[in-house]
């Protein structure tokens, strides 16, 4: 579709953009603009609740993991659709997962012409996004409300562990035996924000650890430990974006490692200080308020420079 012919209008250049953030409170809250920054006005709203999104009235709406929304969800908004795909895909250097394999059939859903663009949040599921002619448009990982964001204290004597993920049988498998030899907590999802802060500031040592032992796609969660200014002991990752091992945080090779570092940190709290000061260093450049106007002012300029393909009804 040429530029001159897009379905919506876009806001005039530096006039306040309302931008309506699309997704599921408790896994998207952590991810959004929490307040007004860089010229946007930010609205969160549960899919489906259309009332409240007509109230927003968006001059652009951030769809997060589009593919679970009904069909025909934002056929009917008049503002431009950024779509969040969250799921990792499998990459060209994956071995085949049923995980994989059922995020990519569910994402079949997503009719390349009902949004405008896509951003993936796994670099290596582009190849696999791609089969679907979805209008693929960059890759980043989800940044983090700056309301989450702390400056790192003292490392508590012993130190405060945590981990954030529902339980499965990978998780348990590398969490249970530490649990019962250290104070470690688990915080399995938040129903509401307060909870999540409140157990990202009773911590100063983070594990994260994948929901699937093969599955090892970048988790939203470690940049919200990194900004809470906690100490990351991770899992391999296939991509890093932009931070360092050993730099940054810790990354350990199997959960035999993992049981090493615990050990060593409640040994030696303050050992690894000045990789949690650095990692927090790091994740300030993921802040909400830097990465969304950004996006959204990229994305209008796109839409503007190269047009649309997506498609409204006719009675929209």
């Amino acid at each position: 579709m040429r530029p001159d012919r897009l379905p919506y209008a876009l806001p005039a250049p530096g006039e306040p953009t309302r931008v309506a953030f699309v997704g599921d409170p408790a896994a998207f809250g952590p991810h959004v603009l929490g307040a007004p920054a860089g010229g946007l006005i930010p609205t969160l709203v549960a899919p489906g609740d259309h009332d409240a999104l007509r109230a927003a009235d968006p001059h652009v709406v951030v769809a997060l993991a589009p593919e679970s929304f009904a069909p025909g969800a934002l056929d009917a908004v008049a503002a431009p659709v950024l779509g969040v795909v969250a799921a990792p895909l499998q990459g060209p250097e994956h071995d085949p997962h049923p995980v994989y394999a059922a995020n990519l059939e569910a994402l079949r859903v997503l009719a390349p012409d009902s949004v405008d663009r896509v951003v993936l949040t796994d670099a290596l599921s582009w190849e696999s996004a791609a089969t679907l002619g979805l209008p693929l448009w960059r890759a980043m990982p989800l940044p983090v409300d700056d309301r989450l964001y702390r400056a790192p204290r003292r490392t508590a004597r012993p130190p405060r562990v945590v981990a954030l993920g529902a339980a499965t049988a990978h998780r348990d498998e590398v969490l249970d035996g530490l649990r019962r030899e250290f104070a470690l907590s688990r915080h399995a999802g938040p129903p509401g924000a307060e909870d999540l802060r409140a157990a990202l500031d009773a911590a100063d040592v983070a594990l994260n650890v994948h929901a699937e032992r093969w599955v090892m796609a970048f988790e939203p969660t470690l940049l919200v430990h990194l900004a809470a200014g906690h100490l990351v002991v991770t899992e391999l990752l296939e991509t890093l974006y932009g931070l360092e091992p050993g730099l940054d945080l810790l990354v350990v090779s199997d959960h035999y490692e993992m049981d090493l570092r615990v050990h060593q940190l409640f040994k030696t709290p303050e050992m690894y200080d000045r990789v949690r000061l650095r990692g927090h260093h790091k994740s300030r450049q993921f802040k909400a308020s830097i990465i969304w106007p950004r996006v959204i002012g990229d994305l209008l300029a796109d839409l503007a420079a190269f047009g649309t393909d997506r498609q409204r009804p006719a009675t929209a």
